[in-house]
């Protein structure tokens, strides 16, 4: 990232007013509600390469999609570099982004999601801890089911895929942290844009089938999902993460033991050979390197199921204040989102050009997609795009859409999912907290045609 872009986007979370000013040298007119005018729409046309060609409708403040920066700096220290760390990883696209290295973390950007299913290539990592080595014989893996069970149950690989016929369906990954670039002030963790998600088909069979199995006790409310891979301490004793589920999520159909993904035996990398998919969920829940659950009496209280920890707030807090852990609920259903994965943000198109064609695609939580809508005025006015059929429960929506452009020059298109449940993406991510967790502003690319 260039010390340019690091400026310019934190003088625009200081006082966007300010910055329209000092960066393009305009003033805002109280008459004119804060919009462009003058020289200042003169600057940031030649800023962004050409004539905004609503700029009318472009509010002061905004940073234009041309100019703002594609990814933040990671959470911790890395390597000074001109422009995001790419991956480099045996097997996986060399165009992910790196956001932490220890552990390691990388998204895909969102151009890479244009698949119908995700390719395992081209599919984020989110490690926790240090992975385990898979063993040589895969089929020896063991899982252990215990706690409040009438029968506790201990099963290897081998035995799982011959309990009952395999399910496969494709469904949506996405971390819990997904969006969390977007906050202002930054959040702590690893600042995701929209990358930290994808759509893959996952073989497995129901977990609700194992728990049938061992006899689920009334008492039984929450599962604690435990996994081999060691923390980075290297300490064996230290708990990496173990998250869980509310046992009406475990039950769900959809909830799988995952041991192939897009056809082929999962690989170590995504949590191999053994893991849990609860789709709909923060990632966090579909534990990796899985080894044992155990069903509780009581919501589970273990690493990163308390304080802030994958929690959200309940009555809105001061953006940067301090957090007050009553005042906080577990995050379940993750929100509504969309994006455009084609064409790049950035496209040019030659001169005379008055179509754009467009793709992407929208998920949710718990509520399904319902629309998603494109704007190119910045918000003034939206059209709606052509959503294609889901293949099951929990898949993504792919949409296209053909959009008309009047006339040459710099266009932002911005997408905008709303879900059954009616809620839709906000121009801004709202409700912050101090892990960043639920921000899903629309995504906006920068067109420029001419």
């Amino acid at each position: 990232m260039s010390k340019a872009e690091r400026q310019i986007d934190d003088l625009y979370a200081e006082d966007p007013i300010r910055a329209d000013a000092e960066v393009f040298g305009r003033h805002t007119d109280v008459s004119r509600r804060g919009f462009l005018g003058g020289a200042g729409l003169a600057a940031m046309s030649a800023a962004v390469g050409g004539t905004i060609v609503h700029q009318a409708n472009m509010p002061a403040g905004l940073i234009p999609a041309a100019l703002a920066q594609e990814t933040k700096a990671p959470a911790a220290p890395a390597p000074a570099a001109s422009g995001p760390q790419k991956l480099n990883f045996p097997g996986k696209n060399p165009n992910l982004v790196v956001l932490g290295e220890k552990p390691l973390v990388a998204e895909t950007p969102e151009y890479l999601l244009d698949d119908d299913t995700t390719p395992t290539d081209k599919f984020f990592i989110r490690h926790n801890g240090t992975p385990p080595q898979a063993p040589s014989d895969l089929d020896s893996w063991k899982l252990t089911i215990d706690g409040e069970v009438n029968k506790p149950i201990e099963i290897t690989l081998g035995e799982l895929k011959k309990r009952a016929p395999a399910k496969t369906y494709r469904m949506v990954l996405e971390c819990g942290g997904n969006g969390r670039s977007f906050f202002t002030p930054t959040a702590r963790g690893n600042q995701w844009t929209n990358g930290g998600a994808g759509c893959a088909e996952w073989t497995g069979i129901p977990l609700a089938t194992l728990l049938r199995a061992a006899g689920v006790k009334q008492s039984a409310v929450y599962t604690s999902n435990y996994g081999a891979d060691l923390h980075l301490s290297g300490d064996m004793k230290r708990e990496v993460i173990s998250r869980g589920v509310p046992i009406a999520k475990a039950m769900n159909e959809y909830s799988l033991l995952v041991w192939a993904m897009n056809g082929k035996p999962l690989e170590n990398v995504h949590g191999g050979p053994l893991r849990l998919i609860h789709p709909g969920y923060p990632g966090s829940t579909s534990h990796k390197w899985l080894t044992k659950i155990t069903l509780r009496n009581k919501v589970h209280d273990g690493q990163g199921m308390l304080g802030t920890n994958y929690r959200v707030a309940i009555k809105p807090m001061m953006p940067g204040g301090k957090a007050d852990d009553s005042n906080f609920r577990i995050l379940e259903s993750m929100p509504v989102r969309s994006i455009i994965t084609s064409p790049q943000n950035g496209h040019r198109l030659a001169a005379g050009t008055r179509e754009l064609r467009l793709r992407g695609a929208a998920w949710s939580g718990e509520p399904e997609v319902r629309r998603v809508d494109l704007s190119t005025d910045f918000g003034a006015t939206w059209q709606p795009t052509r959503l294609a059929n889901p293949r099951n429960r929990y898949d993504w929506r792919r949409w296209t859409a053909t959009l008309k452009l009047p006339s040459d020059g710099y266009y932002e298109v911005w997408t905008r999912a709303t879900d059954s449940s009616g809620r839709s993406q906000p121009h801004v991510a709202g409700a912050w907290n101090p892990q960043g967790y639920g921000a899903n502003p629309m995504h906006r690319i920068a067109v420029l045609v001419g």
